[in-house]
């Protein structure tokens, strides 16, 4: 996902009152000499890099069998003594969306994850197997941090979740009830399980016979198909948008109403392919709950008309979300 661009979006998600690289996946590890970024489309050709029993390896294994496993993935090696801030700015430029660390650490996982929280536009995965260090995640609120709990780490739960859910189209599932090949259910109580959530933690259970990850929130609290859907957003407006420039050089984008339909128009067919996608809420006619507002050129100044700067659009839309509980209330007669 290219850094180099002329389009800005920015959004929030407000909350009632009371690519292929969105579905990519980047293993990272670390080595003395480290390697940089590669990509492979299987693992036949992650191991001519990684033998098997590495961690690189194991980590790929776990995202490649899954059912609805990705095309490829990348795999980018950290040299032991370069601090995470220099190695993780050369990561951020690189083409994935989801991040895997070989390292359970507590000071890598944290430095990974305020590294992917400050950039706002990727989500990273860690598992644990120790409750108390999740909980210490979960106190930093990250939203684009998800903390897998399970007590065999050696497994990387996270990598199958990953890879079973990561390249299904974005805002068609929720991460929640997804099932996961090669990873054990841990057999926990209802307790137990409360506590691993209470802990910013999801993990792997059996329900109604069904192996299936136990919920799908963020360490933070945030749903991960919520944060999904709003990096998908913004980058697929900043694509399209740039793109309409990119085709102005032998027709102009001009600034006057003509040129700002054009712009209006581009962020619209987004929003209506998140609606398809089912990011986007629909009423009961079918018709997709967003709108947008790009005032005309006679709404702006001729200051701001002189910059070639055009910051008024706008658009909102109704998360379509999911269900994730049901509570059924019934009545027996005589």
């Amino acid at each position: 996902m290219s850094q180099i661009k002329d389009v800005n979006v920015i959004i929030d998600i407000k909350r009632p009152t009371p690519l292929i690289g969105f579905g990519k996946p980047l293993i990272l590890g670390t080595s003395a000499a480290g390697l940089d970024y590669t990509s492979f489309a299987s693992l036949t050709e992650v191991s001519a890099v990684y033998p098997a029993g590495t961690e690189e390896y194991k980590a790929a294994s776990a995202v490649f069998a899954q059912v609805n496993r990705p095309e490829e993935l990348a795999i980018m090696q950290r040299k032991t003594d370069e601090p995470w801030t220099d190695f993780m700015a050369k990561v951020l430029e690189k083409d994935f969306y989801f991040l895997i660390s070989t390292s359970t650490a507590e000071e890598d996982v944290l430095a990974i994850a305020q590294a992917v929280e400050e950039h706002d536009s990727r989500q990273f995965f860690t598992r644990s197997s120790d409750l108390e260090a999740v909980k210490a995640v979960q106190a930093k609120k990250f939203l684009n941090t998800t903390v897998f709990y399970h007590t065999d780490v050696d497994s990387y739960p996270e990598a199958a979740l990953i890879g079973e859910a990561g390249s299904k189209a974005v805002g068609s599932i929720t991460w929640k009830g997804q099932p996961l090949q090669g990873i054990e259910p841990l057999d926990i109580t209802a307790d137990e399980l409360r506590a691993i959530h209470q802990a910013g933690a999801i993990t792997f259970v059996i329900k109604a016979g069904d192996a299936v990850t136990s919920e799908g929130m963020t360490s933070g609290g945030e749903y991960i198909d919520i944060v999904h859907a709003k990096h998908y957003v913004v980058y697929s407006i900043e694509f399209e948008v740039q793109k309409l420039f990119n085709t102005a050089y032998d027709h102009k984008i001009a600034y006057d109403n003509t040129g700002i339909a054009q712009i209006e128009g581009t962020v619209r067919g987004v929003l209506q392919r998140c609606l398809t996608q089912g990011i986007i809420a629909k009423d009961d006619s079918g018709k997709g709950l967003y709108s947008t507002s790009f005032p005309g050129r006679e709404a702006l100044t001729a200051a701001q008309r002189q910059t070639r700067k055009y910051d008024s659009g706008s658009f909102e839309f109704e998360l379509a979300g999911a269900v994730h509980e049901a509570t059924i209330t019934g009545l027996v007669t005589y």
